[in-house]
């Protein structure tokens, strides 16, 4: 498959990061991300509304700068790409109203890209990408999944979780333990000096399953904190919830890999960015002559570049949105 020829300015605004990236053929030319994370930290989460308002505030001016930064101006650009599902409506809908205005004062193609698609095709920015087909390990706040990537476009589901998401279990336990937000790298802070034996947490489900369930382990550190009370360890507690967290999904994906008979699994999504879920899962690889891909960190949280990627194979094939592209806040990938 030919990648497109020209370079694609892409967009991102799905939740609580508003950016703008430039890419050509699989290489980020640049990848400008404004954070709302600091705003968001006084309230312990995302709050819809305040973030579609600074997702306004901040989309001209970060696509301004993603273009300076590829030393690019707006005639050289070949298409727009923005993500238009899933996501909050209010956020989506910045970014696709941004990239329909452009694509259609610039008379260039406009489409949309499926966030996680982004983010499972964030893997071949690597200098030496994995092939096709693998298995590819979504997790993040919203989503923990193990999908089978036949080819870019073609996706199957092969397990996922049956009530919350790894990312949201790190962000509720964070807040039990009074670590703040966003709760994947403050439990992952925390966890530097704890004994990830101190206390017992449940694995959600047993046997020979590839799925995931994080709602009993989100319960039992809410019970853990009322427990314990002002004697909790909360190092302890917090390398004690990352080690859980950490072994259920390398145990899931090596057991994905084994009934598929796939030789490369990639890694991919916000909690991605957690390294010792990085390390457990490459030396589980090792011992099983796998090969192991995630991208760098900088890619695994929300970004325009993955976007972008995602954005040169289907335009590659000659697709395209139009002007009445919807954006849509749960939608199958």
């Amino acid at each position: 498959m030919t990648l497109f020829d020209r370079p694609i300015l892409a967009i991102e605004s799905s939740c609580d990061e508003t950016s703008a990236a430039v890419v050509h053929h699989r290489s980020v030319l640049s990848n400008i991300v404004a954070s709302q994370i600091d705003m968001h930290r006084k309230w312990g989460g995302v709050v819809p509304e305040a973030a579609a308002r600074a997702h306004v505030e901040a989309i001209l001016p970060v696509i301004s700068e993603a273009l300076t930064t590829a030393n690019l101006n707006q005639s050289q650009i070949g298409a727009i790409a923005v993500t238009n599902r899933p996501g909050l409506v209010g956020a989506l809908s910045v970014g696709a109203t941004a990239a329909k205005a452009m694509a259609y004062s610039l008379g260039i193609p406009l489409i949309g890209i499926h966030h996680l698609e982004g983010h499972i095709l964030s893997t071949q920015s690597l200098a030496d990408p994995p092939g096709f087909p693998h298995v590819c390990l979504v997790v993040s706040g919203g989503h923990t999944e193990l999908v089978e990537v036949t080819e870019p476009g073609i996706y199957t589901i092969i397990g996922q979780t049956r009530d919350d998401a790894a990312g949201e279990a790190f962000d509720k336990g964070s807040r039990l333990l009074g670590l703040g937000y966003p709760g994947g790298l403050a439990i992952q802070n925390a966890a530097k000096t704890g004994n990830p034996e101190r206390y017992a947490l449940p694995k959600g489900l047993s046997g020979d399953t590839v799925d995931f369930s994080f709602s009993g382990l989100k319960t039992a550190v809410l019970r853990l904190t009322e427990k314990e009370g002002s004697n909790i360890n909360v190092s302890d507690a917090a390398a004690s919830l990352q080690e859980v967290i950490v072994a259920v999904l390398t145990e899931r994906a090596m057991r994905a890999m084994e009934r598929l008979g796939n030789s490369t699994l990639t890694l991919v999504g916000g909690v991605a960015a957690n390294l010792a879920l990085r390390e457990r899962m490459e030396q589980a690889c090792l011992r099983n002559n796998y090969r192991f891909a995630s991208p760098p960190i900088d890619l695994c949280t929300d970004n325009a570049a993955m976007i972008g990627i995602a954005a040169s194979f289907r335009l590659a094939k000659g697709e395209c949105s139009g002007w009445d592209l919807d954006v849509f806040p749960n939608a199958d990938l």
